[in-house]
């Protein structure tokens, strides 16, 4: 079996790796890859939305699946191009179509959504140019913080939390009049700041049955204590401690079931990842977000206390049979910490040769942002690799993931030492 995976980070590798643990016979392909999926898979130097060259890739090495990353490609449509293609609409491609995609390609939707199905959220108002005045009458309603989400996709930095009102108001006509985030915040979303610890639950649909994966916890900010500003994710946890059976019970009867039950009777077709951004608020969960595809570095623990064959898990997707199976879960801890560019999330050099990751033992390592040169891996993007490691407990596997650090090395090299310091 020949499956093609589109993307290039760490949830990429993760996804690659465990896919070449299957018993069964397969080929596996990365488009673009890093230097990591380079080691046990075929790098295809494509990118994720250029449909055309993917399809004509599909062709060439046979592709009897594709399994999409993230999110851009989805929210533009990748598998609504294969549905239209007689030539490619009969291979099985895992991630929502278009429709369905765009419960994270706009916060507005996802918003209207939530409020259909009853789904319990912040409350919000959307905002553009035209209702600029309208946007500080709203704001000026609520308490602070105040929350300003841009409504497509920008990348992870389209979200705001400011304090001062008037700074607020500030960045409501940058975002919409001066165009912050470009495209993306042609609307903005303005919502209530809920109070609480956040934790990401993610379910896996074939749009009929579902199955809920393991929880996490990631750590977004860049600096310790969660100060300074956001990336993409600096380590998670999985399983996150609080969420008891009780406080899960509470997260599936009132937000997994209805989202489920809403996509099917909004008629949005659904095939893969769920990721539901949630926060404790005493001790109620609220949805704050969702993604249409797995985390980044969610992935890199939850993926890896999977037990079953991935291929099958994916093919039971593919054939609408997700409910016969039996999801078999590690029950220690996982942790991983990420190791990032000098500078990020803000300018960053790439090309530093990086070594000793080839020396590590008992921790799993996934590329994020590597290439190979020559006989050299070299940094490739401002999250550059992610250190998994197991344990008893949180505590447990995070000593083993810093450890193994300390036998890394590059120019630059930066990572958060407090990871699941909140817990």
């Amino acid at each position: 079996m020949n499956i093609l995976i589109l993307g290039s980070g760490g949830r990429e590798h993760t996804l690659t790796w465990k896919l070449s643990k299957s018993k069964h016979d397969v080929s596996l392909f990365v488009a673009p890859g890093n230097a990591g999926t380079a080691r046990i898979a075929t790098n295809i130097p494509i990118g994720v939305n250029d449909f055309a060259e993917i399809k004509k890739a599909v062709l060439q090495n046979s592709i009897d699946m594709v399994v999409v990353g993230p999110e851009d490609p989805l929210v533009n449509g990748v598998h609504d191009f294969f549905l239209n293609d007689a030539e490619i609409a009969h291979i099985p491609v895992i991630g929502p179509e278009k429709a369905a995609a765009q419960l994270e390609g706009s916060k507005e939707f996802a918003k209207e959504f939530m409020m259909r199905h009853n789904i319990p959220t912040a409350a919000y108002k959307s905002f553009t140019a035209d209702t600029l005045d309208e946007g500080y009458a709203f704001l000026e309603t609520l308490t602070p913080p105040y929350v300003l989400k841009a409504d497509g996709l920008a990348a992870g930095k389209g979200v705001l939390i400011i304090d001062k009102l008037e700074e607020a108001k500030k960045e409501l006509k940058t975002m919409l009049v001066d165009e912050k985030f470009g495209a993306a915040s042609t609307t903005v979303v303005i919502e209530e700041f809920l109070s609480g610890i956040e934790l990401s639950v993610f379910v896996l649909t074939d749009g009929e049955g579902y199955k809920v994966l393991p929880t996490a916890k990631d750590y977004k900010r860049i600096g310790e204590g969660d100060t300074g500003l956001n990336t993409g994710g600096m380590g998670a946890i999985s399983p996150v401690p609080f969420a008891d059976d009780r406080f899960m019970a509470k997260i599936h009867d009132r937000i997994v079931k209805p989202t489920i039950e809403g996509l099917k009777a909004d008629k949005l077709p659904y095939k893969g990842f769920i990721f539901i951004g949630l926060i404790k608020v005493g001790d109620d969960p609220k949805v704050i977000e969702y993604n249409v595809r797995m985390g980044d570095p969610e992935t890199e623990v939850v993926i890896p206390r999977i037990k079953n064959d991935l291929v099958d898990v994916f093919q039971a997707v593919a054939d609408k049979k997700l409910d016969a199976v039996d999801l078999e879960l590690d029950d220690r801890t996982a942790a991983t910490v990420m190791l990032v560019s000098g500078g990020y999330p803000n300018a960053y050099e790439k090309g530093k040769e990086m070594k000793g990751f080839d020396t590590i033992e008992d921790s799993l390592v996934f590329h994020a942002g590597t290439k190979i040169e020559g006989s050299k891996v070299l940094t490739n993007g401002g999250r550059v690799m992610a250190i998994t490691s197991f344990g008893d407990n949180f505590k447990e596997a995070l000593k083993l993931s810093y450890q193994n650090i300390q036998n890394i090395d590059f120019e630059g090299m930066n990572y958060r030492k407090d990871i699941g310091f909140d817990l």
